[in-house]
């Protein structure tokens, strides 16, 4: 493993999600509420190739900057729901669709939004699609 705070590693997933045009980023506090992880990072893709290239970025920062590799990589085919599980983190990359569908902030209502950490609040409202 690495002695990288789970913060920078959080940090760095959302900046590789970022750098490949992932939209309506949200980082959920959840380890108050479950003991699966202390943090979701979800994402929005336009199509599974996007969700792809996004994915691929995260694991690739991860590994190259922090030495990180996930415990579990799910979903890369056909790239709908894409879940990279780094064990106090899980990163989940949608299509659109998908995610309306499943509505895991809906289900993780209870979790504390802290996407403004990790992205600086400004940046934070830059990549959010307008409604």
């Amino acid at each position: 493993m690495t002695d990288a705070s789970i913060e920078s590693r959080v940090r760095l997933a959302v900046a590789a999600a970022l750098d490949k045009k992932a939209t309506d980023l949200d980082v959920l506090s959840v380890g108050e509420l479950t003991s699966i992880a202390d943090y979701f990072v979800l994402c929005s893709a336009n199509n599974e190739r996007q969700a792809q290239a996004i994915a691929d970025s995260i694991l690739d920062r991860l590994k190259s900057e922090l030495n990180v590799r996930p415990l579990l990589v799910e979903g890369t085919t056909p790239g709908r729901w894409v879940l990279l599980d780094f064990g106090d983190f899980i990163v989940h990359i949608f299509t659109e669709d998908v995610r309306r569908f499943y509505g895991l902030e809906r289900l993780w209502g209870d979790a504390p939004n802290v996407t403004a950490e990790y992205t600086g609040e400004g940046v934070a409202q830059a990549f959010k699609k307008t409604s």
